[in-house]
């Protein structure tokens, strides 16, 4: 019997899925949760044999969900389920030790048969698949952004909002001429000689975002 633990902010989704999978001889839901903040706990109680779970959560994500399991309980098979496909959602999914991801578009029989697949120690993610979006994804506006550090990435979040390097520095509790240093760095590992271009990016990036979600 394969025990299963789902996570998904909608009630009548869960509701459905559920419905489907218990209808297998081999199959029985043995948890779930409609948010990120109890998932953990509901995993612990239930000891699930697979975890499926959605990217988009109301107070969270399925993917740091997914690399906390893979973390505390590396027994647990997870399976992103996303209603979105992506080159980051796969890549992020790949890199927080997801054994499958699949569209919620997929029939009811194609989720079964993943399940079965990653419970029987399969993938359904595929490592050359995950390699070739992570490729992809480098040479897109927003593989940009990967050599940018932590610190400059929040900056280029804040200059994207329209704030000013006297902003930032008070939001960031940084002296002006430190936060001014670290958009000249930004800049120039972006390839751009103005704060605008930062910004536009920015911009168009959060709007690609808002219409993945």
């Amino acid at each position: 019997m394969i025990r299963i633990f789902l996570l998904d902010d909608h009630e009548v989704v869960r509701q459905g899925v559920r419905a489907a999978l218990e209808a297998e001889d081999d199959m029985t839901v043995v948890g779930e949760s409609g948010d990120a903040a109890h998932a953990l706990d509901v995993v612990r109680r239930c000891e699930p044999d697979v975890a499926v779970l959605d990217v988009r959560l109301g107070d969270g994500n399925g993917i740091d969900v997914c690399r906390e399991i893979t973390s505390d309980f590396p027994s647990v098979k997870s399976l992103i389920l996303t209603s979105f496909d992506s080159d980051r959602a796969l890549v992020d999914a790949g890199l927080a030790g997801a054994a499958g991801f699949v569209l919620k578009q997929i029939r009811s029989a194609q989720l079964i048969e993943a399940i079965r697949t990653v419970a029987s120690g399969r993938q359904v993610l595929d490592d050359a698949e995950v390699r070739m979006a992570m490729r992809r994804l480098r040479d897109s506006e927003e593989g940009r952004l990967f050599d940018l550090t932590p610190q400059e990435q929040r900056i280029f979040g804040y200059i994207g909002d329209g704030m000013t390097n006297r902003q930032i520095a008070a939001e960031m509790y940084l002296a002006e001429k430190t936060v001014k240093n670290y958009v000249s760095n930004l800049l120039a590992k972006l390839g751009m000689s103005r704060r605008t271009e930062a910004a536009a990016l920015s911009a168009r990036l959060e709007e690609r975002k808002h219409h993945d979600d």
